[in-house]
């Protein structure tokens, strides 16, 4: 039986593509709205630092020779720190200023990390194994999905959940959101303002690095491997609103499917439609699908 003149199987087969897509982009776009949404800060080296992972992942296999496991612990942690120095380096200083300032170091940041890589290591890309376990598929009777696949997108559906978890239903994020809205009543309470901001850094960048991880056996690791990628992601953040955590995950998801589905009726669009998706968005709900508007 056929859906629209296509067999379901070619229909299914791009959502799961979708599916794998949209998990890069939700985990990357959660990182983005917890800069932006805490710290007021448009992250533009969050490309650089997801790259920044890949090659972390890279280098504990080919240089340390550990596994894949323990690349999935040292990477994101390793980017959190760097992001750690950026924030106390250069961030800090710039949170009353505009936005626009936010944006233009940020930029310049990423554009020091990727040349930085690519006199290092070249703009070849560097292998990175699947680990033994992720290797073969499952048959899942309606569709075939390679095993390390469908755990990039298990693993980022517990990671957005958690995160989310951890920022809308724990203690430490209604201390975190408070200090956003109101750092001098907070800091009267004798909580560390300045901690919690370099908090809110440390963990959207290390987001990225896991991100950057988790991609590493699907994509090439290059220096570059991030540029592109960014800009779509700006996309999604924009179109699920600016800031918001649940408007990031969901719409990374769904663009991811969108872009996956596209690709099957009118594959020519597949490459810009998350764009037409946003610009449609901006005119009918400027705050984007879960923003406020201001």
């Amino acid at each position: 039986m056929e859906i629209f003149g296509f067999p379901p199987q070619l229909i299914l087969g791009q959502v799961l593509i979708g599916l794998i897509n949209g998990s890069f982009y939700a985990l990357l776009s959660l990182g983005l709205a917890i800069i932006f949404g805490l710290l007021r800060v448009i992250n533009f080296a969050h490309g650089a630092l997801y790259m920044m992972g890949a090659f972390a992942a890279w280098m504990t296999q080919a240089w340390l020779g550990l596994n894949f496991w323990a690349a999935l612990v040292i990477a994101p942690l390793a980017v959190g720190l760097f992001g750690l120095v950026v924030e106390r380096a250069f961030l800090r200083s710039i949170y009353h200023l505009d936005h626009l300032y936010g944006l233009l170091l940020t930029f310049g940041i990423a554009l020091l990390i990727e040349g930085m890589y690519r006199y290092w290591f070249g703009a070849a890309g560097k292998p990175f194994t699947t680990p033994d376990v992720f290797r073969g598929i499952w048959d899942l009777g309606f569709v075939i999905v390679p095993k390390y696949r469908g755990f990039v997108v298990l693993a980022s559906l517990v990671t957005c959940l958690a995160v989310w978890l951890l920022i809308e239903r724990t203690r430490l994020g209604s201390y975190l959101r408070a200090a956003t809205e109101n750092p001098d009543l907070v800091s009267c309470f004798g909580i560390n303002v300045s901690l919690l901001t370099a908090s809110a850094y440390v963990l959207g960048a290390a987001l990225a690095g896991l991100s950057g991880v988790l991609a590493a056996p699907i994509y090439q690791v290059t220096p570059l491997m991030g540029t592109n990628l960014i800009i779509v992601v700006f996309a999604v953040v924009v179109t699920g609103g600016m800031g918001s955590l649940s408007g990031a995950i969901i719409t990374g998801y769904g663009m991811g499917v969108i872009e996956g589905l596209t690709k099957v009726f009118y594959p020519a669009a597949s490459s810009v439609v998350i764009f037409v998706v946003m610009a449609l968005m901006l005119l009918l709900r400027p705050a984007g699908l879960f923003g406020k508007e201001a």
